[in-house]
């Protein structure tokens, strides 16, 4: 009897680390903890710029770092706090991607005050139902769409930084907003089916 070898998406196919385990277990999967989804603003936010694996590195130093990403410990950093994250060599020093990192966090706050969660606030932008695009290549995708404007454009209103519409829709198909996984990946079926 031979493997059935499962295909997936091609941007994790030459891995079998880091990236391999997060689209496996993590990529598109629907979020709706509001940590989590804190946590994936500030590491999108971080990667600007940079490649996600360079994040994906630093991941659990960056949760250290920002005290598990709870957004009331981090909206209250004290300049001592920045320099020390200034300091720290196992996050991206970048000194307006950590002070927007605290500022978007009271952003945040005054989002769950208004809807009761961030998650509720997000989710109502597709009714609480996961958008299930069918991309047959990874090339087929897009960097932004409509919704990812709206999406970017509403939270900037609000006060957020570092979160534009390309940052925005990574965002998207980080937390499962949308199921990116193209038709052929074996995710792509198994996400659907259970959200």
């Amino acid at each position: 009897m031979t493997d059935v070898v499962r295909k997936i998406c091609s941007w994790a196919a030459n891995d079998n680390g880091l990236y391999l385990r997060y689209h496996n277990e993590q990529w598109g999967v629907p979020v709706f903890d509001d940590t989590t989804l804190f946590e994936m603003i500030t590491l999108e936010g971080a990667q600007a710029g940079l490649s996600w694996i360079t994040i994906l590195k630093r991941r659990d130093s960056y949760r250290a770092a920002f005290d598990g990403f709870v957004p009331a410990v981090v909206a209250n950093y004290s300049e001592e706090k920045v320099k020390t994250l200034l300091n720290d060599s196992g996050i991206i020093r970048n000194r307006l991607k950590i002070r927007s990192a605290i500022n978007n966090a009271s952003q945040f706050l005054k989002i769950q005050d208004e809807f009761g969660s961030f998650s509720s606030y997000l989710w109502k932008f597709v009714n609480g139902e996961p958008i299930v695009n069918t991309f047959k290549t990874f090339s087929e995708i897009p960097a932004s769409t409509e919704l990812s404007d709206a999406i970017s454009r509403d939270m900037k209103k609000r006060g957020f930084t570092f979160f534009g519409t390309t940052i925005c829709y990574a965002f998207m198909q980080a937390v499962g907003i949308v199921n990116d996984h193209t038709i052929d990946c074996f995710r792509h079926k198994e996400i659907a089916e259970r959200y």
